[in-house]
């Protein structure tokens, strides 16, 4: 029996089945010149599962859904179009995504992808509202910022709470 703190064999699932979609989407995007983290936190309290940035300079977020639930039942996502030039969906090819199709869902600017641990398609580009300038380059600096950080923290752990940015 697993203890309260530890995660139930359904959450370890579904971290598993998010880890796979976002590996396949990471592999399409480094084939097209795009780079991204995963967890990256936004100044407004969110955490984009997905965010990178193209060969443009353009931030690509990617909010990532494995079960239809978790899907009907996001009603944050409209608080990543402001930090992003382009937004998708991304999910497992099992999942049936019609619902996207809907109004809820903005399909005039939000693109889809399907992927699994091994790669990943575009089913729907995502059309650009391109950012003002001076929040693209805010938000460029932070996802370097936080690369760098992790990067460090990957190869010297006991550096991780230097230099006063604990939040990412």
């Amino acid at each position: 029996m697993a203890s309260p703190l530890s995660p139930s064999p359904e959450d370890e699932e579904f971290a598993r089945r998010s880890r796979a979609v976002c590996r396949g989407i990471c592999r399409l995007f480094a084939r097209n010149g795009i780079w991204a983290l995963t967890e990256m936190p936004l100044r407004n309290g969110r955490r984009a599962d997905l965010m990178g940035i193209d060969a443009k300079g353009k931030i690509v977020i990617v909010e990532v859904k494995t079960a239809r639930g978790d899907l009907l039942g996001d009603g944050k996502w409209p608080d990543y179009l402001d930090f992003c030039d382009r937004f998708y969906w991304g999910l497992p090819p099992e999942l049936d995504r019609a619902v996207l199709e809907g109004p809820d869902y903005r399909p005039d600017c939000c693109g889809v992808i399907v992927a699994d641990e091994y790669d990943a398609e575009i089913v729907r580009p995502a059309p650009s509202h391109p950012l003002a300038a001076a929040r693209r380059r805010v938000e460029v600096e932070r996802l370097a910022r936080t690369a760098l950080r992790r990067q460090l923290v990957g190869l010297d752990p006991h550096c991780g709470n230097w230099g006063g940015e604990l939040a990412g």
